[in-house]
């Protein structure tokens, strides 16, 4: 499950973790975009779930240093000793130029260079050393986990995808629907024993199709026009579904590119229907590759009357099928 929880404080997830826990939820992961750290929530959970996985998904490669990325990676695989799983990603222009005031510059080489750093400081390693993007001089963590984590990129296209299979533990993908899964698989080609591919799903665990379409719309108008998502879908082979959703979005007309968004889109990048129609569609992620999906709830008229209460049922209807080891 994608956590923390809009509106919940931090300081009451103990409880939802546990919760999800009994549930038959395995792990929980976190995103970095403006909202909290991506550390912090997986902190909680390590302390009040002492059997979740917990990962990052993901902690972008520009916002810390280095030496500070691995310290923080670090401290927490101490905390949840083999439990904790580390996502890296370049993140995007926005997050990292516009709100983080770090250039973004070269994201592949970026990304390449602190999966090679990030390997070799949390095995313990002295790194001194000139990569493409960055340069380390002596550093070496005082408290190297006794079980470093793995590490895992997010890729979206065959370079990226191609850099995760020869060096990380797994994959990270976001905003694909299940029939895009294979290709991807096929790019990654050949793979290591347990090579974990994880994947964000979005779900908006609602009978109410317009309003689980109008959700999708928005955010679909708000990441598939980042430039990399864009090359991502046509990549995949979209262009035809999104090329009026771009074209209205760069000529400045929002509500032109929103209602561009054709429902055949919404609905293979959204999922939504009861909580039983989602895990049937989250089966599908399965079946095509993923090994570890990843549930990312979305606000619903239910949760919005219901409030926590709602919420807590939601996580019961959801409970993980017994034939998914992770999610």
């Amino acid at each position: 499950m994608t956590v923390p929880f809009a509106g919940i404080p931090l300081a009451d997830h103990g409880r939802l973790y546990a919760l999800l826990h009994d549930a038959g939820f395995t792990d929980l992961w976190t995103s970095e975009v403006a909202g909290t750290d991506a550390f912090t929530p997986l902190t909680i959970g390590a302390i009040t779930t002492p059997k979740m996985r917990l990962g990052t998904a993901v902690a972008p490669v520009f916002t810390r240093g280095p030496g500070l990325l691995a310290m923080t990676a670090a401290s927490l695989a101490e905390t949840a000793p083999g439990r904790f799983v580390l996502g890296i990603g370049a993140s995007s222009p926005v997050v990292v130029g516009d709100w983080n005031a770090v250039p973004f510059t070269e994201p592949f080489k970026r990304s390449r260079d602190m999966l090679r750093f990030l390997r070799a400081a949390l095995s313990g390693e002295t790194v001194d050393q000139e990569f493409d993007t960055f340069a380390v001089r002596r550093f070496r963590l005082e408290r190297p986990p006794a079980t470093p984590p793995p590490i895992l990129l997010a890729a979206l296209r065959p370079a990226m995808l191609r850099l995760a299979a020869a060096e990380a533990d797994g994959t990270i993908l976001n905003w694909l629907a299940a029939t895009d899964v294979p290709k991807v698989v096929k790019t990654l080609g050949d793979t290591p024993a347990g090579f974990e591919i994880a994947a964000r799903i979005f779900m908006c665990p609602t009978d109410d199709a317009d309003h689980a379409r109008a959700v999708g719309r928005r955010m679909i108008t708000s990441y598939l026009t980042v430039p990399a998502y864009a090359e991502f879908h046509r990549w995949l082979g979209n262009s035809d579904l999104l090329d009026p959703v771009w074209s209205a979005w760069q000529a400045g007309d929002r509500r032109g590119a929103l209602a561009a968004v054709p429902d055949e889109l919404v609905d293979a990048l959204v999922i939504h229907g009861t909580p039983h129609q989602c895990k049937e569609q989250i089966m599908r992620y399965v079946e095509a590759g993923v090994t570890t999906p990843v549930m990312a709830p979305l606000p619903t008229p239910e949760l919005t009357a219901g409030g926590v209460e709602a919420l807590y049922a939601l996580i019961g209807g959801l409970s993980a099928p017994s034939s998914v080891e992770r999610g």
